[in-house]
């Protein structure tokens, strides 16, 4: 995919929290043994709102839920992020399995024309579509991974209380993931980490970091791990529940 097309799709906050994460021209991805026999957290109801800041200033919103289709589960969100007079939303639908694994991903940006990718997951392949809205024939890509992977897509933060279902919270310690970022048709790895309880503003949290070379990401969650806010140090950004 060229540069414009790859500009076009990916979000306009440049401070994106999931860009940060592609690690390009990965086909295969590694983990640990570990890793592989995790046990996931079952995942739960939960609906709601965040608030996105950047050095303390509201620049958008993303409203989300996580609801049980069946045997499986569907996670939505919708983010709007206004840069200016201008306001970009990007939608994704994420269906998941009881044991956290996403099944499909629907996602798709812009308000007039609109971009949309599908990425269908089969074990550890996943085949990715992507219409740009012209007319034309999708553009199609398959990617392979050594394990199961974890979506975190651009823009959409929902996607982070996944993760920390995925994490195994009885077992601790760093765990290493796959990561796949649709709309950079990008796979790479995270290292989790659970972290000691804190208080913040007179509320506890349970707290998990995310690493990358280039990146750390903080997660608070409650106590039935509901993503509650979201730290970026090193960009000034908060994602917090409304």
């Amino acid at each position: 995919m060229n540069a414009a097309i790859k500009n076009n799709f990916r979000g306009k906050i440049t401070w994106s929290v999931t860009s940060c994460l592609m690690i390009a021209a990965l086909a295969c991805v590694s983990f640990s043994a570990r890793a592989q026999k995790r046990e996931s957290s079952a995942l739960s109801d939960d609906k709601g709102k965040f608030v996105i800041t950047v050095n303390g200033a509201a620049v958008g919103t993303e409203d989300f839920s996580i609801v049980r289709a069946g045997n499986d589960w569907i996670a939505r969100g919708t983010t709007e992020l206004h840069t200016g007079p201008d306001v970009s939303r990007v939608t994704g639908e994420l269906k998941l399995n009881g044991s956290v694994q996403p099944l499909q991903y629907v996602c798709s940006t812009g308000t007039g024309k609109k971009i949309t990718s599908t990425t269908m997951f089969a074990g550890a392949n996943a085949h990715i579509t992507l219409d740009l809205g012209e007319g034309k024939a999708p553009i199609r890509q398959d990617f392979t991974f050594a394990a199961p992977v974890v979506v975190l897509d651009n823009n959409l933060y929902y996607q982070y209380e996944i993760l920390a279902r995925a994490y195994d919270w009885k077992a601790g310690g760093v765990q290493t993931f796959a990561v796949f970022i649709p709309q950079e048709q990008a796979p790479g790895t995270i290292t989790a980490e659970s972290g000691a309880p804190m208080t913040i503003d007179g509320v506890k949290y349970e707290q998990l970091t995310m690493r990358t070379p280039d990146l750390e990401v903080t997660i608070y969650l409650d106590s039935a791990h509901r993503l509650m806010r979201l730290v970026v140090p090193a960009s000034k950004a908060e994602i917090r529940r409304q």
